[in-house]
């Protein structure tokens, strides 16, 4: 298995409640109903809570700030990420989605990057 992890940061405009709302209740949905196109085998959203704890986190270690979130996505293996990604349903999938996140995340100021898991 590997994962597609995105660190989101918000757009601009949205408020962290806002940004949270959109994600969790049309983007994620969106993205579930559409997942098996893509091959995903699961999707997890992990959504950063407003906590001074976050603050003294950043503070003591010299840190960027937080990301509004962070999103997984498990895939059996880069060859069926790569294969739903590339069919033509799979990318009429990722431009949607890319368009839907237009709504809700920063691009600029967020990251994406695929990982294997190990779990110690």
């Amino acid at each position: 298995m590997v994962k597609f992890v995105m660190c989101l940061t918000r757009h601009p405009k949205m408020s962290r409640a806002e940004f949270l709302e959109y994600w969790e209740h049309k983007h994620g949905p969106f993205f579930m109903s559409n997942a098996e196109v893509m091959g995903a085998k699961k999707y997890v959203q992990s959504q950063t809570i407003d906590t001074p704890l976050n603050e003294g986190l950043r503070e003591s270690r010299g840190m960027l700030p937080e990301f509004d979130g962070v999103a997984e996505v498990w895939f059996e293996s880069e060859e069926a990420l790569m294969a739903g990604m590339s069919s033509p349903e799979g990318q009429k999938l990722a431009a949607a989605l890319l368009e839907d996140e237009g709504n809700f995340v920063d691009h600029a100021k967020s990251s994406a990057f695929i990982v294997n898991e190990i779990e110690l």
